[in-house]
């Protein structure tokens, strides 16, 4: 398993060139984060402006667990308050800037977050396919406040992966932050981890309502959109060494 750093500079984002990168994510306030549309990108000088790579991820798992509002955590969205099904297919792109340690370069990367609703993934086959043709990487999610979420893992990735097709995998623990109802323990983690080679990442599905807690939101997504950009990294580093071989 990609141990994290590996490939990325984790704590670029605290210097005065990664605070310049992430500036455009946020409104003037500071703290707030502007939103993107599929068309729309971050405003960076026109003399320093960083390259952007685009990746496809697809979210999976059970129903409730959370991946609505996953997805609005990670891209700056209002987090929903009630649990309602997706209808169809949501895509939503989250910006976040990551400097590659061994090119001594700022990449801007794109991620495109495709979300499908259950009842539509059941009732619409093409819905599927859609959601993970040409699909570079596919986030599993599971509650940690429901056991039977995270023990659906290992259907969701036999069904969906196989061992040579070289797709970026990650999981992603939501309501980390309900731990007095917390189902899965910290051993149900580490055996999965060492079982799969996945990482398990954890968010709190949870807005933040003032600068403060607005500060600790950003310092509990950078472990998490880093780890997602160097594991998508290191999977083009892995397919590109496949095709020079090949040839």
């Amino acid at each position: 398993m990609l141990s994290p750093g590996s490939l990325l500079q984790t704590e670029w984002y605290k210097t005065r060139e990664g605070q310049d990168m992430l500036a455009p994510l946020f409104h003037r306030d500071g703290f707030s984060r502007k939103t993107f549309g599929l068309l729309e990108r971050p405003s960076y000088p026109p003399s320093n402006p960083p390259e952007e790579v685009t990746y496809k991820l697809f979210l999976v798992g059970k129903s409730s667990v959370g991946k609505t509002s996953t997805v609005c955590k990670l891209g700056g969205y209002s987090i929903p308050t009630t649990h309602s099904e997706t209808p169809g297919v949501q895509v939503s792109t989250v910006y976040w800037p990551a400097k590659i340690t061994q090119l001594n370069k700022v990449f801007l990367f794109k991620l495109q977050l495709w979300d499908a609703g259950e009842n539509s993934l059941k009732k619409f086959d093409h819905i599927l396919s859609s959601c993970t043709d040409k699909t570079d990487g596919i986030l599993f999610l599971f509650s940690f406040i429901d056991k039977g979420s995270f023990e659906e893992l290992p259907q969701f990735l036999t069904k969906l992966t196989n061992p040579g097709d070289n797709l970026c995998k990650i999981v992603l623990g939501t309501k980390f932050d309900q731990h007095a109802h917390s189902e899965v323990t910290q051993r149900d983690i580490r055996d999965f981890e060492s079982t799969w080679n996945i990482p398990i990442l954890r968010i709190k599905n949870v807005p933040y309502f003032n600068q403060t807690e607005a500060e600790n939101e950003v310092s509990e997504l950078v472990p998490i959109l880093n780890t997602i950009c160097e594991h998508l990294w290191y999977r083009d580093i892995v397919t590109a060494q496949q095709e020079k071989a090949y040839f």
